[in-house]
């Protein structure tokens, strides 16, 4: 097992959530976290980068991060975790929760599902989204509130776990499929869908957004759902666009309230218009989930 080891600095409150966006979308895909929590009331932050991986990124991510910002880099050093399953300790401490029509679980809980509730069992693990997160939240719900006759070819752009084409097929009973630019990733969504009933219904496939021949010769779509990062929303927004047939719709999330408009703007020079939002909050932070329809 690699030695897993933790980066932290203190922030002030106003910064923390520029920090954690700016880290996330240069350390996300090179399977670091990024988490904070307030040192106290009102007061500062702590941001916190856990990982095995090489540290000259992280030094690289911090500097171009305090340089985005126009602000001193912080003072911060490594630091050695004990040598234990962080994956296991994470799966541990998840607890089943309902979002929108479905009932989030892990592997190890099987009972107390509420009546009338979609099951999505998804572990802790090494591909982004369980559902507790704000911005996968958001797209659980406003999934649900989608016209299934108006969802036929639906793809899932940077799935992660695989937890919202899951959902899709589970909510729908009809096929869908994904992609992820991180081939482990896949394996995972694959694992998933299989312990979830749907292996047969989810199609995943490595692939950097729409690229890969499969994922762009089901176009055009009548959705597409990415949950990435503000980022590399404004970079597929073009291929998104010219994806998605008219009258069809893009469910973007990753993005926080205050970025939320330069995304709006984005996809409005690209021919979409805002239908509806919704808002959520992960970590003192909150999380804007859209829904736009291509004109």
């Amino acid at each position: 097992m690699n030695t897993v080891k933790k980066a932290g600095f203190i922030v002030p409150a106003a910064q923390r959530a520029a920090w954690e966006a700016l880290l996330e979308e240069r350390l996300g895909e090179e399977g670091f976290i990024v988490a904070s929590c307030e040192v106290s009331r009102d007061g500062p932050w702590r941001i916190d980068i856990f990982g095995d991986g090489s540290t000259a990124l992280v030094d690289e991510a911090i500097a171009a991060a305090a340089q985005a910002m126009g602000i001193t880099e912080p003072g911060w050093a490594w630091e050695e975790l004990p040598d234990i399953d962080w994956v296991a300790e994470n799966q541990r401490s998840f607890r089943p929760f309902a979002v929108g029509p479905f009932w989030v679980h892990p592997s190890h809980v099987v009972d107390g599902r509420p009546a009338g509730l979609l099951p999505l069992r998804i572990d802790a693990g090494l591909a982004f989204g369980t559902g507790t997160h704000a911005t996968t939240r958001g797209c659980l719900e406003l999934l649900a509130t989608l016209d299934p006759s108006e969802t036929t070819n639906a793809v899932d752009v940077g799935c992660g776990s695989g937890i919202l084409a899951i959902a899709m097929a589970k909510l729908w009973r009809r096929p869908v499929l994904a992609g992820d630019n991180d081939a482990e990733a896949v394996d995972v969504a694959v694992e998933n869908a299989g312990l979830n009933g749907v292996g047969e219904r989810c199609r995943f496939v490595v692939s950097a957004g729409l690229q890969a021949p499969e994922l762009a010769g089901r176009a055009p779509y009548d959705l597409v759902v990415a949950n990435i990062l503000a980022g590399p929303l404004v970079d597929l927004s073009e291929s998104f666009a010219a994806a998605v047939r008219p009258g069809g719709r893009v469910l973007l999330s990753g993005l926080l309230v205050e970025q939320a408009a330069l995304i709006l703007s984005t996809y409005a020079r690209r021919g979409f218009a805002f239908e509806r939002r919704l808002d959520l909050e992960t970590g003192g932070a909150w999380w804007r989930t859209l829904l736009l329809r291509r004109i």
